[in-house]
């Protein structure tokens, strides 16, 4: 049993997951501090000061605070646009390599048509 997990452990994807969740880690911090201390302050300021997490109300011995709510449903909209951007970001400049890759194999089947033609007419011009 020690042994099939050290070779589950070893394989490449498990590895690779591991990275993703670490980095995925840093960056989830990273995008929570850009809400938090950047994003929110100033939509705070749009809305004229409002602070949601405050928003609560009483009923019976229980406080509802449905205001913390509302902060959690505004930080996941602001989240998730932020790594749609992000992926976006990604994506535009992953195509523009696919582009020029494409590009670069569209050359090279040019020149090869261009020798392919030279070689017929070399065999046309001997003949």
């Amino acid at each position: 049993m020690w042994n099939e997990f050290k070779k589950f452990a070893i394989k490449g994807n498990v590895i690779d997951l591991a990275v993703g969740v670490i980095i995925g880690g840093a960056f989830g911090k990273i995008v929570s501090s850009l809400v938090k201390d950047v994003l929110m302050p100033l939509i705070g300021l749009l809305m004229g000061g409002i602070d949601f997490t405050k928003l609560a109300f009483k009923v019976g011995d229980e406080q509802l605070q449905y205001g913390l709510f509302i902060q959690s449903v505004v930080d996941f909209f602001i989240i998730s646009f932020s790594i749609f951007l992000f992926v976006k970001g990604i994506n535009h400049f992953k195509s523009k390599e696919e582009e020029k890759a494409k590009m670069d194999r569209t050359e090279e089947l040019l020149a090869e048509i261009r020798d392919l033609l030279k070689q017929e007419n070399r065999k046309n011009e001997t003949s």
